[in-house]
């Protein structure tokens, strides 16, 4: 864990609420909150000359926008820095909110064939409804290792986007999920931003009253990062 992480412990609180309270895949996505605006935001940037590099976004919450204006997403801030950077990106956004790594798996297939072409990458984030349910790390892993060898075996490149267990759920259950995301990215050769939520969650000003989801500056943050990864992919 990074210097974040008395920032994080003071977010564990919100997440055993939201479990506490029932929090489930079924249950209603709220209503869209008024944007917040990031006055540090990327400014749209032209689409550059060159080959498109086609990239699919496939997340949960993280990556759906949830409760954040038009554009304000991580696909979208991700490809805005893509652009800026000079290269060519289309970013799909397939997050849903509320998926766990069990719903995602039973959809990617779909999401791919409904793809214009292979995409170049695949960032790929699930997790932190497992979490929130409790599920068994093991579970969490089988689902991800499921998505994986779906991509593998259509030889499309991965940038892994990981999520790490509150420390109130123990240490057993948080260094078997811990280990998750480092290990299969290791094994599949994929890109690895370890924490998504890394130097966001437990920072109010990032986050959205909720506490749980980043603001549009929150995401800017994780952007940030998850764009300078994506780029390497297509460096030279």
């Amino acid at each position: 864990m990074t210097g974040n992480h008395a920032r994080y412990v003071a977010g564990v609180a919100v997440l055993q609420a939201l479990l506490i309270a029932g929090c489930n895949q079924s249950a209603p996505v709220p209503p869209q909150a008024k944007a917040v605006k990031s006055p540090d935001a990327v400014a749209k940037a032209a689409r550059p000359e060159g080959e498109e590099r086609l990239i699919l976004a496939f997340g949960d919450s993280l990556y759906s926008g949830y409760r954040l204006g038009r554009g304000e997403g991580l696909p979208d801030q991700v490809q805005d820095r893509l652009r800026a950077a000079g290269i060519n990106a289309s970013v799909v956004n397939a997050g849903v909110s509320g998926d766990t790594t069990a719903a995602a798996r039973q959809r990617l297939v779909f999401a791919l064939d409904n793809l214009p072409r292979t995409p170049d990458l695949v960032i790929l984030g699930f997790g932190g409804n497992d979490v929130l349910r409790q599920l068994a790390p093991a579970e969490t892993r089988a689902n991800l290792v499921a998505m994986l060898d779906v991509l593998k075996g259509r030889s499309i490149p991965v940038l892994l986007t990981g999520m790490r267990a509150p420390p109130n759920l123990g240490p057993d259950y948080v260094s078997r999920f811990d280990a998750i995301y480092p290990e299969l990215a290791a094994k599949y050769d994929a890109q690895l931003d370890p924490f998504v939520l890394d130097g966001v969650i437990g920072n109010s000003a990032l986050m959205l009253p909720d506490r749980v989801h980043p603001n549009a500056r929150g995401v800017a943050i994780m952007a940030d990062r998850v764009a300078r990864l994506a780029a390497r992919r297509f460096d030279g």
